[in-house]
């Protein structure tokens, strides 16, 4: 299919309403014969992998095997001869080059041709590449120096790096617009993942893979992880825009905002946590010495890539300058609660983090004053004794007032998955839930292992399905972000797609989990981005959306039969 045709395709599906959900709550569904009502939504939030990357060999979807031909190119246009590479265990040496070459002027070997590549052939899940908690190392452990897992290097994944990455739609710039070049490329055997193998064991619970699941916005882990829960780009008001405090990016003629392998950085340009600088009038504001950006660039004092948040835990020593003041747009935990309708947010690592003394998830023992745990990273101050893997902006309500440090809906909402795992298998669901992993168990490349992560996800799953409640519950798995890899399907575009300038960006895995669903086994096509969690929780429960993008997006009533949950 090419990418006009595909784009057809997308404005089609776009144009139909989402059906059902938001006429009768679940309790009052007319009969569908045995099959259960949905009560509660439980949200398990991955990291960092593009669905070709992670669910690309799973069966009946659109995946590798359908991939049309994309051929990554140089920033000039050309195709490359090889894939660069600069991932230890994947340079030559120590692998053999079969591939050589010049890209613009220099030469390359590799032992990597210009298409995708299965890392578990180079980097397996046991093998010893996996860095100490907290330890930082730009191009990955060599093999026999690191803890097991099956580690690569980290991959950038920034709002406007994938922008030029997608390339409007061609996939064809993620090598060129990354600082991990070939390793964008790399595939996983999605039949060895934990959990795939669960899911076909004896005893699974149904499922179905929704192969056309967008992320929300363009870039990284902080912005998704906020339009996970509001439709809104969080924005940093009357930010400064001259000095050491001036967090605005500054975007090259082609849109790029930094350099990387192939692609050398522009004069002027700079990558960071906010937007282009506006003018007055809304257009992008071009500093002495740059060129301006192109047309249609997103502008302004937002908040785009990875920022710390207002309020304790964030990483030690950030100054207040430097830390996104509090935002007070509305959430869907605003919209749950003002309904009378239980959630929570379950971290894993929170009590440590947030300094809950004593807390379920509490390991710092008991001598005052003191963070006892020696996972805790470094420049903590107790009683903040956060995990040296724990993310900071990965906690998405910790940068809304509504939910400050001494407020009862911080203490009410904002909990440690441990508490999850134990209200899941007492059958003590909230009828909304959310689950984040500590890093360690994210599946995020470079500081987590692949595999380590997902038989964590496994053990998530089985505490629901153990439950009293997994009757009545869908399980919705999906990731935050691409993580900086390719994948084939182009997100939606076009005058009937559902995207603004913040996205949806490139296609990421999901799962949805529940014996209410058209079993055993369902691939759902239609398009969807994250925003439609949001929406289908809205729907559900007959909450009013809160802006644009979760009123139009498709809910995931479209997996179930007679598109209702």
């Amino acid at each position: 299919m090419n990418f006009r045709t595909y784009r057809k395709n997308v404005a089609v599906l776009l144009t139909i309403p989402a059906l059902g959900l938001g006429t009768t709550t679940a309790s009052a569904l007319p009969d569908h014969g045995q099959r259960p009502a949905i009560d509660h939504i439980v949200v398990i939030y991955e990291e960092n992998h593009s669905f070709d990357n992670l669910f690309g060999g799973w069966e009946r979807v659109d995946g590798l095997p359908h991939a049309r031909p994309q051929t990554q190119v140089a920033p000039d246009g050309t195709a490359l001869p090889c894939l660069p590479m600069n991932d230890v265990n994947l340079t030559s040496p120590p692998l053999p080059a079969t591939c050589t070459g010049t890209i613009g002027g220099t030469p390359v070997s590799s032992a990597f041709t210009n298409r995708p590549f299965p890392i578990d052939n180079y980097i397996a899940p046991a093998d010893t590449t996996c860095p100490t908690p907290g330890q930082f190392v730009p191009n990955g452990i060599p093999k026999g120096q690191g803890l097991p897992g099956g580690c690569t290097r980290d991959l950038v994944h920034r709002f406007y790096n994938e922008q030029y990455q997608i390339n409007g739609g061609a996939m064809d710039r993620y090598v060129a617009g990354s600082d991990a070049v070939g390793l964008v490329m790399g595939t996983y055997d999605t039949r060895g993942l934990p959990i795939y193998e669960y899911l076909h064991g004896r005893g699974a619970p149904d499922y179905a893979v929704a192969d056309r699941f967008f992320q929300g916005s363009f870039g990284g882990s902080f912005l998704n992880h906020q339009w996970l829960i509001t439709p809104n780009t969080p924005v940093f008001p009357n930010a400064v825009r001259s000095g050491p405090d001036d967090l605005h990016s500054v975007v090259g003629p082609d849109g790029f905002p930094a350099g990387t392998l192939l692609h050398p950085a522009t004069p002027g340009t700079a990558d960071r946590a906010l937007t282009q600088a506006a003018n007055p009038d809304g257009t992008c504001a071009v500093p002495a010495g740059a060129a301006p950006p192109p047309a249609g660039t997103a502008c302004g004092d937002f908040a785009v890539n990875t920022i710390q948040p207002p309020y304790q835990p964030f990483a030690p020593g950030t100054a207040v300058s430097r830390r996104l003041p509090p935002q007070t747009t509305p959430t869907i935990g605003d919209r749950l609660t003002s309904a009378g309708i239980d959630w929570a947010w379950y971290s894993g690592g929170w009590d440590n983090a947030n300094g809950n003394v004593g807390g379920p998830g509490w390991t710092n023992g008991t001598t005052p004053g003191t963070c006892t745990s020696p996972r805790t990273a470094a420049g903590a101050v107790y009683p903040n004794c956060p995990d040296a893997t724990f993310q900071y902006h990965h906690q998405p309500f910790n940068y809304f007032a509504n939910y400050a440090p001494g407020t009862a809906a911080r203490t009410a909402h904002l909990r440690d998955e441990v508490e999850f795992i134990a209200a899941a298998k007492a059958g003590r669901l909230t009828p909304v839930s959310f689950i984040k992993p500590v890093g360690e168990e994210n599946e995020h490349p470079g500081y987590a292992s692949e595999d380590t992560g997902s038989r964590h996800l496994v053990d998530l799953i089985k505490a629901v399905q153990s439950g009293r409640d997994a009757e009545h519950t869908l399980i919705v798995v999906t990731y935050d972000e691409f993580g900086g890899q390719w994948d084939h399907v182009p997100p939606p575009s076009g005058r009937h797609a559902v995207a603004d300038q913040w996205g949806p960006g490139t296609r990421i895995p999901t799962l949805l989990i529940s014996p209410a669903l058209r079993r055993p086994f369902f691939v759902d096509h239609t398009s969807h981005d994250t925003t439609s969690i949001m929406a289908t929780i809205e729907r559900r429960w007959h909450l009013p959306p809160i802006g644009t993008r979760d009123a139009r997006v498709a809910d995931l009533s479209t997996a179930f039969p007679g598109g209702r949950l």
